[in-house]
């Protein structure tokens, strides 16, 4: 629901923009995208502290003829094992300040040194266009009341497709991903990097816990009988990282998102140094602490108040609206 300021996995809308289970599954190249052949038509929005933009563009060749499109440009972060190739190729600096034993310089890379990560959202929708469009962002506080009378009917009344969500737990989609299943029906999970994470480094790890039990919409349906789940999640999606990837356990951040992005129940894995999408209070709950708490109070995520930001633009700010919430 609320989106975070850089680009998140956020993993709505996925079964258009990953392409099909099918060519995945035989493994078909997508066709290049034609950037040469876009016009940037809007700036939808830019963070000068997540080094991203966020592009409207059309694709004006023969066979786009003037289709919108989404192009989301984000610097990546610097590679340790090329850092000793670029001061030792790329020395010559060009002076900007200087103030006694402090100076600013240019350094200007070769492309192999200045990969710049392109998302693209091709053909794009005007559901797209306006969720990557910067809004005026409101604060919510939810009670177990208001979930039941305005968010829960609101999620019900909508067509939230998770298919792509499926896909990935009957292995149609994504299956070369996954880099540890618990298999069981119940408190099972896959594990599995997010899109935003290139996986050249770990100072922007993030991965993705999905459950494989169908019902658990978010935080609001937990319940102590979801315990084993949470707590096999935490100790088996950690142990699989750092076997996987060197990460110690303690410099891991695990959470979800309230509201979440997908009404399946998820969990984030981030490296701790990492100031990650969607990390801000409004928003994240450590899975540590829902644990704490479902196991200090059954009804603890139905009673509770819970705050969130929402856009301008989203229909359920306007639900809250209309109920005098807001």
């Amino acid at each position: 629901m609320a989106e975070s300021p850089s680009l998140k996995r956020k993993r709505e809308e996925k079964e258009g923009e990953n392409g099909t289970a099918e060519s995945q599954k035989e493994g078909t190249a997508a066709t290049a995208f034609p950037l040469a052949d876009l016009s940037v038509r809007k700036v939808l929005r830019e963070s000068a502290r997540d080094k991203t933009i966020f592009l409207h563009g059309q694709v004006n060749s023969a066979s786009g003829d003037g289709t919108d499109a989404v192009v989301i440009l984000e610097k990546t972060p610097f590679q340790e094992e090329k850092i000793s190739e670029l001061l030792k190729k790329h020395t010559k600096l060009q002076l900007q300040m200087s103030n006694d034993i402090y100076s600013t310089y240019h350094l200007y890379l070769p492309p192999e040194l200045n990969e710049v990560k392109t998302t693209v959202v091709y053909p794009a929708t005007e559901k797209h266009l306006q969720k990557y469009l910067r809004r005026e962002v409101y604060l919510i506080q939810e009670t177990g009341a208001d979930y039941e009378t305005i968010t829960l009917p609101f999620i019900e009344s909508q067509s939230f497709s998770i298919q792509w969500v499926y896909n990935i737990l009957e292995k149609k989609a994504e299956a070369d991903r996954i880099i540890y299943e618990n298999p069981d029906p119940t408190d099972g999970f896959v594990l599995i990097p997010d899109l935003k994470w290139d996986q050249k480094q770990l100072d922007d790890l993030y991965l993705i816990a999905i459950c494989h039990r169908r019902g658990i919409k978010s935080l609001r349906d937990l319940t102590p009988e979801h315990l084993p789940l949470l707590k096999n999640i935490s100790k088996e999606g950690t142990e699989a990282i750092v076997k996987r990837y060197g990460a110690a356990g303690a410099q891991l951040r695990v959470y979800l998102h309230y509201q979440p992005s997908y009404y399946h129940l998820h969990v984030h894995f981030t490296a701790l140094s990492y100031d990650a999408p969607g990390t801000s209070v409004e928003r994240a709950h450590l899975l540590s602490d829902v644990i704490d708490n479902l196991e200090l109070d059954s009804g603890y995520y139905r009673k509770r108040t819970l705050t969130f930001a929402l856009r301008a633009d989203e229909p359920l700010l306007k639900k809250f609206q209309e109920a005098g919430r807001v």
